[in-house]
């Protein structure tokens, strides 16, 4: 940490907009050193984590991964050692978006900054680190505090339930060939993102099958009974009463195992309260 000659890391997408921040930044905080500036959140990944920087200006809307999502991913990837980042995100206006935010005491900028508000959130990213710097700081709690934001965060701005009529969905259409399988939603074992598809693992008396589905599983997540289904993981879903076990391995990381199944799953930071000891 360095709260006298702080570091900042942008992803916006939009190279006039990104330039435009890290100028009135230079303006209102001239301590603060922007080490990159980036266009996706799988870049600003990548680069929080090999640049550790004080401060995050994350866009809430970038091609592929979203600010949000970036944001979730890297504080599952954050060394335990560390504090995280501040975190800022900049957002043209949502209204919905802005009471999740302030809900949540996050901090956030409309677009386009305006330097008014620009200071006050300074101000208050200031007085962030000035605690995180302090030799009593919890790592622990401090991430903890922030995963519980970024869950919140995440369920107010995700994608909107199907209508109520539709209910959970009962059968997964999987494309077999020149077939078209329907596979019941109660064979389903886990759901597990790979490239531009999603795994679909079934259970049998046969060992279970395998199918591909396009579609995103973010888009699948609101059409399965939550109560059924858990997230564990930024691309794993599994069947709740499925799993067999969690283990904590030396790194403090959780896997679980499922039923009738040899593979482990990892179980990311932002979904380990799930498996708190009753």
């Amino acid at each position: 940490m360095h709260p006298m000659n702080p570091t900042a890391l942008i992803a916006e997408d939009e190279p006039l907009l990104a330039q435009a921040l890290q100028a009135e930044l230079a303006r209102v905080w001239p301590e603060l050193r922007v080490l990159s500036s980036v266009g996706d959140g799988a870049s600003a990944v990548q680069q929080a984590l090999q640049l550790r920087p004080d401060v995050l200006f994350f866009d809430v809307r970038m091609p592929g991964q979203s600010g949000l999502e970036a944001a979730t991913e890297l504080a599952d990837e954050w060394p335990a050692s560390a504090p995280f980042p501040a975190l800022v995100f900049v957002t043209a206006y949502d209204q919905y978006a802005v009471q999740a935010f302030e809900a949540q005491a996050i901090d956030y900028l409309l677009k386009p900054v305006q330097t008014a508000r620009l200071q006050k959130t300074v101000s208050k990213v200031q007085q962030a680190l000035a605690q995180r710097a302090q030799p009593a700081i919890n790592l622990e709690a401090n991430l903890a505090t922030t995963l519980s934001q970024l869950r919140h965060l995440m369920d107010a701005t995700g994608t909107p339930p199907p209508a109520a009529s539709a209910g959970p969905l009962k059968v997964i259409q999987a494309s077999v060939g020149s077939q078209i399988r329907l596979v019941p939603i109660d064979e389903v074992m886990y759901f597990e993102a790979a490239d531009k598809y999603v795994r679909v693992l079934t259970s049998g008396p046969d060992g279970g099958h395998e199918y591909l589905i396009r579609t995103p599983l973010k888009e699948l997540l609101p059409q399965l009974d939550a109560r059924t289904f858990w997230q564990v993981h930024r691309g794993t879903v599994v069947r709740a009463d499925a799993i067999d076990s969690v283990t904590r391995d030396e790194a403090g990381k959780l896997h679980l195992t499922l039923r009738g199944r040899a593979d482990q799953l990892p179980v990311s930071r932002l979904y380990a309260h799930l498996f708190k000891a009753m």
